[in-house]
């Protein structure tokens, strides 16, 4: 399993960035994908899923303004993050599971910073 993000960068409160992830090594269409962001010195949350059935799982902290979809023929997964707040600030990593086991990319940083 290889999971590559990209699209991180600064940007301003209250602007956008999409994330992308291009994933190898596995059937893409068969798992569920999902997106999780840590700050230093915290856990990693996990804040949106989207299983191969299309159906999604979103964290209330980004609700309404984050959304995840996956592209199967181009095995990729994105992450649209609009209203960014200075508290969205973090390492975002793409991820896969199956069978309890979970992998994850090298992330991408994403700061929100007047």
């Amino acid at each position: 399993v290889q999971l590559v993000e990209s699209g991180g960068g600064l940007v301003q409160p209250g602007g956008s960035l999409r994330l992308s992830c291009v994933a190898s090594g596995f059937t893409f269409n068969t798992y569920p994908m999902g997106w999780a962001r840590q700050v230093p010195g915290k856990g990693l949350e996990w804040v949106l899923s989207i299983y191969s059935d299309g159906s999604r799982y979103t964290a209330n902290s980004v609700k309404g303004r984050f959304t995840i979809s996956r592209d199967n023929a181009k095995n990729s997964v994105y992450l649209q993050m609009n209203s960014l707040k200075p508290e969205d600030t973090a390492m975002y990593y793409c991820a896969t599971e199956r069978d309890g086991r979970r992998w994850y990319g090298q992330g991408t940083q994403v700061t929100v910073s007047s």
